[in-house]
């Protein structure tokens, strides 16, 4: 039961704090960033709005498994829910590096 609890006290939060960083990208005004200490400037974007809303889905898209995964470790198993979570901060966040580079491409001025 302390697992549970202790789990549920870390991925909580951090779900949600992903999920928040995937809708402040989606309702940003000017570009969103990807990379630590990389800005995004407004010359560099072909259609800024549209080219947060794909930031703000690439963001939300990661933080899916991770609610899945805390859902699964409440009401099923604590090992399949640890499995989803860690599939996710692994092969989740190659994914999303890839996801970023082709947004990037798509939206950069020529």
């Amino acid at each position: 039961m302390s697992n549970l609890l202790f789990c549920l006290i870390i991925m909580v939060p951090t779900s949600l704090l992903f999920t928040s960083i995937g809708i402040y990208a989606w309702r940003r005004k000017k570009p969103m960033w990807f990379w630590a200490g990389d800005t995004v400037s407004e010359d560099e974007i072909t259609d800024v709005r549209a080219y947060n809303r794909a930031n703000g889905i690439m963001w939300l898209c990661f933080s899916l498994p991770l609610w899945i995964g805390t859902i699964a470790i409440v009401c099923h198993s604590i090992i399949l829910g640890a499995n989803i979570i860690l599939v996710d901060a692994t092969v989740g966040l190659v994914l999303m590096m890839i996801a970023y580079t082709f947004i990037r491409k798509k939206y950069k001025k020529s």
